[in-house]
């Protein structure tokens, strides 16, 4: 009884911390090859735009998330805030830049990549989709299985 209340009680408090969002691809490339993981890169504007905090906010902090990206997935955020009090080192705005060049050239927020470590995109997401933590669980789970 007491270890089984120890396992959950662990687990929970495992899955109410937000998973770790990387900002630097080369490191996160170096981590999913090591770990044998994707790469779920987000485009998000953290200051501005609505849908990218609704879809951080409803999604991508939510628990049954955070386990999916604990298990499977390295986060990149290529941040693109307006606010001068939010503005990123020039080393990193430059690298963000960088990342939309290659995988967002259209400039869509927010924009959800799937890839492998090596930086081939396995699917989109433009904008919020609307789908629940579960739903793109299921859907990462279903093209991680495909490559």
């Amino acid at each position: 009884m007491i270890k089984t209340l120890y396992i959950v009680v662990s687990l929970f408090g495992m899955s109410i911390a937000p998973p770790r969002w990387h900002s630097r691809m080369d490191e996160a490339q170096a981590i999913a090859r090591s770990e044998h993981r994707h790469i779920l890169l987000n485009f998000s504007g953290s200051d501005w735009c609505g849908p990218c905090i609704v879809l951080r906010k409803e999604v991508f902090d939510d628990p049954v998330f955070g386990a999916l990206a604990d298990s499977s997935l390295v986060l990149v955020n290529a941040d693109f805030p307006r606010m001068k009090k939010n503005q990123l080192p020039k080393e990193q705005q430059e690298a963000n830049d960088k990342l939309a060049d290659r995988y967002n050239p259209r400039g869509t927020f927010p924009l959800t990549v799937l890839l492998t470590a090596e930086g081939k995109v396995l699917k989109q997401w433009e904008g919020n989709p609307g789908l629940k933590p579960g739903e793109w669980v299921a859907q990462v789970r279903a093209l991680e299985g495909a490559h």
